[in-house]
């Protein structure tokens, strides 16, 4: 089966599952998202929505950010992997965005530039928040889209030119979040027989399958 041929039977499969996939991370706005989304670097979801009601009670503005120490920041996010390391780039990052006026840019240059911004969560800002077609890459999706035979494997950044060839632009935003939700629900990175999948059953080679069987 050709990759658009197996991305269109993925995305009627996910469609089906999640028509309208939610943001997994709380946030009222770009700025909270963006905090929230740089917060989740190796650290479940679920635990940064633990953590960051507090958080933007106090600060949930750039402006508000930039008035607390890296100490003070950290105080609230500890319980989060690499929290000092994130903790100095919210400030760092705080500081930026009010030094340029204060606002969230849909921008890619000015939000990649940002301390602790990447190309990834710089994608799920600008998807998220500014609706703006973009394929944010984790570890969820670069994992499935192996998995499935829609990208070889390789790197992040190959997996998201290859997602982008063979999913409509306009479905970018919800294919994203689609496939996170259903690696998390139905297709783990470990203890899966993928010949039980509803899209690795047909989707994965026999010799993935195979493979995968002898974890």
């Amino acid at each position: 089966m050709k990759r658009l041929d197996k991305a269109n039977r993925i995305g009627e499969i996910l469609d089906s599952l999640y028509p309208k996939p939610p943001i997994p991370l709380d946030h009222d706005g770009p700025f909270t998202l963006l905090v929230a989304v740089a917060l989740s670097a190796q650290t479940t979801d679920k635990k940064v929505n633990e953590v960051t009601p507090a958080l933007f009670e106090v600060a949930n503005t750039p402006e508000k950010m930039a008035a607390l120490s890296p100490e003070t920041i950290l105080g609230y996010i500890r319980q989060l992997g690499l929290a000092p390391t994130k903790a100095r780039n919210l400030s760092n990052m705080a500081h930026q965005i009010v030094e340029a006026g204060g606002e969230i840019k849909p921008d890619w240059d000015f939000l990649e530039s940002l301390p602790g911004v990447g190309h990834k969560t710089a994608g799920v800002v600008m998807a998220q928040s500014f609706d703006i077609p973009s394929f944010p890459v984790d570890t969820h999706i670069h994992r499935l889209a192996a998995r499935w035979g829609l990208s070889n494997d390789t790197t992040v950044q190959r997996t998201e030119k290859d997602l982008k060839a063979v999913f409509p632009i306009e479905t970018w935003n919800r294919r994203h979040l689609q496939i996170i939700f259903f690696g998390r629900e139905y297709c783990p990175a470990r203890n899966h027989d993928l010949a039980t999948c509803q899209i690795c059953s047909w989707a994965a080679t026999k010799k993935r399958i195979q493979a995968e069987r002898k974890r």
